[in-house]
């Protein structure tokens, strides 16, 4: 078995905090015998205003929770992987960036992806990327990045698809409402759109004091058919892992079985080839 491991917790404005329980999820996932461990969109804080989400970032060579996570990693008896949603600075510039880096065993940061489709496309503390990171190479198979609103883009997972992915991550910090009517839809649609399996690590409760902001939970794993192998409960914010195979003779067997790709029209009837 290849297992895989997606994150669940509650991240506040205290970086140091929030590795700690980064700290534990990867404890948790080489207990589990995982190769991969999939941590959320904005793992290092939530901050609670644009200014202080830009005040707190930093870049990742320079990031006292990046720096945490490899030094864990080194330490580890028994390989793992990670992958981890940041905030990174932009210099010149009073914003940010929504990243997410893949951090091999030798705690050696090998890709980056930068957050193309904003929640709040008025937003001006946030820079927006501007291109799709090609599929990459893990112990678990071909991996397509994305972050958390980019699911409700299928052309996104589609050209990831096109590409070669076999598994899809959307790390995420969604919403009660939009996590309680689309979540598990959206992440089950894209696993059935490309055939992949899909990990979506979630934040989780509510992110400061008063409760103001709150986060929907319900990490998941989806294999290629589109049925949910695993999922963390919403039952509090105590920092959790769920594990599922990924077993890359499903994806071939879904793909052989309908093969879409080899049946869609493609540019000449869409305008585009994706």
């Amino acid at each position: 078995m290849t297992l895989a491991a997606a994150g669940q917790f509650c991240a506040t404005a205290s970086v140091a905090a929030n590795l700690e329980s980064v700290k534990i999820l990867i404890r948790k996932a080489v207990d589990a015998g995982a190769k991969v461990l999939f941590l959320p969109e904005a793992s290092d804080y939530i901050a609670g205003s644009p200014a202080e989400t830009v005040a707190l970032a930093r870049s990742a060579d320079k990031s006292e929770f990046v720096l945490g996570i490899q030094d864990e990693l080194k330490k580890l008896e028994k390989p793992l992987e990670v992958s981890v949603g940041i905030h990174e600075s932009v210099e010149g510039e009073e914003r940010c960036k929504n990243t997410l880096l893949w951090i091999d065993s030798k705690g050696e940061i090998t890709q980056r992806y930068q957050k193309l489709h904003l929640f709040d496309v008025s937003m001006k503390s946030v820079q927006p990327g501007n291109e799709v990171l090609p599929p990459f190479d893990t112990p678990i198979g071909k991996m397509g990045y994305a972050i958390c609103y980019d699911i409700r883009f299928p052309e996104h997972a589609l050209r990831l698809r096109t590409l070669g992915a076999q598994i899809i991550t959307y790390p995420s910090a969604f919403t009660v409402r939009t996590g309680q009517a689309h979540w598990e839809l959206l992440g089950r649609a894209r696993a059935v759109d490309t055939q992949t399996y899909v990990v979506m690590a979630a934040q989780v409760g509510a992110h400061d004091s008063e409760g103001k902001r709150r986060s929907w939970g319900h990490a998941m794993i989806i294999d290629p058919w589109g049925s949910v192998l695993a999922q963390c409960p919403d039952t509090d914010s105590v920092p959790r892992i769920c594990v599922a195979d990924i077993d890359l003779d499903v994806i071939e067997k879904v793909r052989t079985d309908m093969p879409l790709w080899q049946q869609r029209r493609g540019a000449s009837i869409y305008g585009s080839d994706v």
